[in-house]
């Protein structure tokens, strides 16, 4: 042959070693030698190999096309397959011919269709671990329309048939996706690559939800699939994850609830206010009466005693300062101030910031807890009461539960810990570092600093520490004197 060709398949595996091996052939490559390499992962590729090749990038594959290919090549293999059987391999090979094809073997080699018999829909969602795309089309409908008890039957039901509860929470997801798409975009629905079934499903379900319905059931899928995946047990958190968005349904959205509330605010107090259904203002049981003689000369009762001093605002965005308490009594009342402080436990510390949380974990003696909230928890939202975060890779997952257990117990209110999707704020220790880069770089600057360091070549900055404060109280005063008799 003219030229011997070498196909590495996956080459961003290749350790280090072998990548500064491969490097000197391709800087130095024979007449009659061509390497084709190929890759998911092109930023695990070093540099100097991609510089060293011509790059093209490979574009997913359609639906329509891995199908007919995936027809032909059953109908070489003289294997039946129906067609909604190949629509769910070329979904769920999601562009990859090669996907696709280990799917497609694993469906001829092990499904139960039997000598002569077709593969069905049916095998092929059960082999995939799948769910009914009308019982997802029905499920998602309970679920919008704030029925639970008939959402969780059917999911208990595709549970036990054999779906798993995060492929559930996909199909819901993609529907979603689906209902939003042919709301903005309605042609998208007459697309000859489009089943029946979400045609005619979809094109029904979208005309009784908003944008704003569609928008949020996505966003808690979206998040609820991430606990599924974190979650001991899976199915309860799918569950739960349904219970949540059926209780939302019967929400307002945030738009209609500033309309009402506008809405109020120009009707005036007395015309504004609605009563919920059931609920009429108190009416007094009998027409006032007028006060005798003798009540009347009756000394009025003493006032109240003054409110517990409330939480006061520092101004700065902060959370609420609460005042110490006195040596007085604190009154059971004292405790409406702040609504989620837990009753009983004002003399437990009221951490304000991750800083002080993590201190008080190292100080209790939690360290395993204290590494966790310092090298692992990227922040995202913070206030008291309410903290939300997403965790380092390879962190522990039994440590969520840890930190939302030592908070509820260990302080002076009761906390929601929340898993959050989207990429947090650096660490503390990151920020520790960070913090000590640009003091070192703060110091090179000085001048005294760099006539050091070019009188000693060689020497560097390994710490940078705060001056100490200065001394108050009598030994300032009493070195004062000194230095004046010594005048």
């Amino acid at each position: 042959a003219r030229y011997k060709i070498y196909i590495i398949d996956e080459v961003h595996m290749l350790s280090k070693h072998a990548f500064n091996a491969l490097l000197k052939t391709l800087e130095e490559p024979p007449e009659h030698v061509k390497f084709v390499f190929a890759t998911t992962e092109i930023r695990k590729v070093p540099v100097t190999v991609l510089s060293r090749c011509q790059r093209f990038d490979l574009r997913r594959i359609d639906m329509e096309t891995l199908g007919k290919h995936f027809r032909d090549i059953t109908e070489k293999e003289g294997a039946r397959i129906s067609e909604a059987a190949l629509q769910l391999i070329s979904r769920a090979a999601d562009g990859s011919v090669r996907d696709g094809l280990s799917l497609l073997d694993q469906a001829i080699s092990h499904t139960a269709h039997g000598e002569g018999g077709e593969i069905d829909e049916a095998e092929i969602r059960e082999m995939l671990g799948l769910a009914d795309r009308s019982q997802s089309f029905q499920l998602l409908e309970a679920v919008l329309a704030g029925d639970v008890a008939p959402a969780l039957k059917l999911l208990d039901q595709l549970y036990r048939e054999g779906a798993d509860p995060q492929a559930v929470l996909e199909d819901l997801l993609e529907i979603t996706h689906w209902l939003t798409r042919i709301k903005v975009v309605p042609d998208a629905a007459d697309a000859a690559q489009v089943p029946e079934i979400e045609r005619i499903r979809g094109k029904d379900l979208e005309g009784r939800l908003s944008i704003a319905t569609l928008a949020r059931a996505w966003q808690m899928l979206l998040k609820g699939l991430a606990e599924v995946r974190q979650a001991p047990s899976p199915i309860q958190a799918a569950e739960m994850i349904l219970v949540r968005m059926a209780y939302v349904a019967d929400l307002p959205t945030p738009a209609d609830a500033i309309r009402e509330l506008d809405r109020g605010s120009e009707q005036g107090p007395e015309q504004g206010s609605t009563w919920g259904e059931g609920e009429k203002p108190r009416e007094s049981a009998s027409p006032p009466r007028k006060a005798t003689q003798a009540e009347s000369d009756k000394p009025l009762p003493e006032p109240p005693p003054p409110p517990a001093p409330e939480a006061q605002l520092t101004g700065t965005g902060d959370a609420p300062v609460i005042p110490p308490p006195t040596s007085e009594a604190v009154p059971e009342t004292a405790l409406e101030t702040v609504p989620d402080m837990v009753p009983g436990a004002i003399d437990r510390p009221n951490p304000v910031t991750l800083e002080q949380i993590a201190k008080l974990a190292a100080d209790t003696g939690r360290d395993r807890l204290h590494r966790f909230l310092t090298g692992d928890v990227r922040l995202t939202r913070f206030e008291p009461g309410r903290i939300e975060f997403n965790t380092r890779a390879g962190a522990s997952g039994d440590m969520v539960q840890a930190l939302r257990e030592f908070l509820n117990s260990a302080t002076a209110r009761s906390w929601t810990v929340t898993v959050a999707n989207e990429a947090g704020a650096p660490t503390l220790e990151q920020q520790q570092q960070e913090g000590a880069r640009d003091s070192k770089a703060e110091a090179a600057g000085h001048p005294l600093v760099k006539a050091v360091l070019e009188t000693f070549p060689g020497s560097t900055i390994e710490e940078v520490r705060p001056p100490p404060a200065p001394e108050t109280g009598q030994g300032v005063a009493h070195e004062s004197e000194e230095d004046r008799d010594g005048g």
